[in-house]
């Protein structure tokens, strides 16, 4: 029980860092192209991770085979994640972008559902709940446009990621499992830019934004994530992650002074009900299950 409570806290952690940075990454398209923020990220983000790199070395033989394969399919569902949702990002709103990608919260138990995992009635309302909430929260009435089926495929992408995360963190130590997804993000990151070879404008290079998105919003939740999924489930994690858009309109109020009118204001407790479903119903079965024993 308190493996999951500490689980809970790594991932709503997670959310808030998340929360800052459709923003930062909103901005920092208009000066980089989407292959080089994302390089740019995880290159910072593995510097950080390499002095842990020789701790790989301490694993059996068939661990690190195991840490490699995982580093690079979680690696390429993490870059193709943080790929489309940069793209999209070029064409669409961040709100918007938000939205879409907390759809991942209903693809998750869906495409488990379709591979035979048992899902709960609660799980599914709650995801239910929290689809209708973020949409109240960060819809902004404005056409569909290409953006939009980029950051879909973000969606997909991302809720591909968790589920095979989940699979990983529940039998690789956490900070190993870390630092190889983070280095094989950075692989495939550097494929795409030296396939697209963007054009670099270094007197207005964003060094900050890249700095802060490869440090907090890479490494850090890339660390935390890693943790919390090894003791929460991926469809309670989905659920969780659905707090992003929420701390993004915190962020917006905070900083650039956006307010939130009623029909968002309705969105942000739906959501935050939506996650009080899903730990309530979870605590429940915990208590229930104690009993019995």
């Amino acid at each position: 029980m308190r493996g999951h409570l500490w689980g809970l806290l790594y991932l709503n952690l997670v959310t808030v860092l998340w929360g800052t940075t459709f923003v930062v990454v909103k901005g920092t398209v208009e000066v980089l192209s989407p292959s080089l923020i994302i390089l740019g990220r995880f290159l910072v983000a593995s510097l950080c991770f390499l002095p842990f790199t020789l701790t790989l070395r301490k694993e059996d033989e068939q661990s690190q085979r195991v840490l490699w394969l995982a580093a690079f399919e979680l690696g390429f569902w993490l870059w193709a994640g943080y790929a489309t949702q940069a793209v999209g990002l070029q064409y669409t709103s961040a709100s918007r972008s938000a939205f879409i990608t907390a759809l991942n919260v209903i693809l998750v138990p869906i495409i488990l559902g379709l591979f035979g995992r048992r899902i709960g009635l609660a799980v599914w309302a709650a995801a239910a709940l929290a689809v209708v909430g973020v949409g109240l929260l960060s819809y902004d009435g404005s056409p569909p446009n290409l953006g939009d089926l980029w950051t879909l495929g973000c969606a997909f992408t991302y809720a591909a990621y968790i589920i095979r995360l989940e699979s990983y963190a529940k039998r690789l130590p956490a900070l190993g499992l870390t630092t190889v997804q983070v280095y094989g993000t950075a692989l495939f990151a550097l494929a795409w830019v030296l396939w697209e070879q963007p054009r670099v404008e270094w007197d207005r290079f964003p060094w900050f934004a890249i700095f802060y998105l490869g440090v907090f919003a890479t490494a850090l939740t890339t660390l935390l994530q890693t943790l919390g999924q090894g003791r929460v489930s991926a469809p309670e994690a989905a659920i969780i992650y659905v707090l992003e858009p929420v701390w993004a309109s915190v962020f917006a109020f905070l900083l650039l002074g956006e307010r939130l009118g009623v029909q968002g204001l309705v969105g942000a407790a739906l959501v935050v009900s939506a996650t009080l479903i899903d730990s309530l119903q979870y605590y429940w079965r915990s208590r229930t299950s104690a009993r019995g024993r």
